[in-house]
């Protein structure tokens, strides 16, 4: 039970992928420039990521060592082609929006990442699970910076809604400031990074702060010394 809670909280924040590892930031900073676009990566990203580990998890006692990494690249590829066609299926004018970055999924170092250190290491349930929470965790940070970006660029929340999730979603936008002009530095990659910056700067700071808070109530397990002992005096 311990490895699964552990699974969790370092998909999710410990050892976020984005966060924490730095992993898959060419997409990220790329298609947040709204909520929309990064919803429709944050669910094609989710998709592929659990699949790959499920399927690698799958065959992983029969892939040869020497052809292992081309193997899960295949796999990613599979997954990644699923997912874009599902998207232009259901989800056409969204696809458009996200463009290339549907097919760039392949070359995400996240999901390779956890293919190898992770899935081709465990059995299906564990395996699954981590893939589950690493989109997650990949997620999160996708739709919190799509949040920030589409406020301070456009002064807008849930705008183009109806890409994704039909006519009936147009009437979701909120329109947060009247006659804004915009600040269109946000929407661009530089502000990507800052956005970004904010949000590892921002994790950072709340690490520090729960670590000084199990200090101040004695909860903080500090490892201690081993010291040799010998007979003599």
């Amino acid at each position: 039970m311990d490895k699964y809670v552990k699974t969790i909280k370092d998909g999710l924040w410990s050892n976020n992928p984005v966060l924490v590892q730095v992993l898959g930031l060419c997409p990220l900073l790329a298609v947040t420039n709204s909520m929309i676009n990064a919803i429709g990566l944050s669910l094609a990203t989710f998709m592929v990521v659990t699949g790959t580990n499920i399927t690698v998890s799958l065959v992983r006692k029969v892939v040869h060592k020497a052809v292992r990494l081309p193997i899960f690249v295949m796999i990613i590829a599979a997954f990644t082609t699923c997912a874009e066609l599902c998207m232009q299926a259901f989800a056409y004018d969204a696809y458009v929006s996200i463009g290339i970055f549907i097919p760039l999924i392949v070359t995400n170092c996240m999901i390779l990442g956890r293919a190898e250190a992770f899935a081709s290491r465990n059995n299906v349930l564990i395996s699954s699970l981590d893939g589950v929470i690493t989109g997650l965790g990949f997620a999160w940070v996708l739709l919190m910076l799509g949040l920030l970006r589409e406020v301070v660029g456009s002064g807008t929340l849930f705008a183009n809604f109806d890409l994704l999730f039909g006519a009936g979603a147009a009437s979701w936008k909120i329109v947060l400031i009247d006659d804004y002009q915009g600040f269109i530095f946000a929407l661009l990659p530089p502000g990507a990074f800052i956005g970004l910056g904010l949000f590892i700067a921002a994790k950072k700071y709340l690490d520090a702060l729960y670590q000084n808070w199990l200090r101040e109530h004695h909860l903080l397990l500090v490892g201690t010394k081993r010291v040799r002992v010998t007979d003599k005096i």
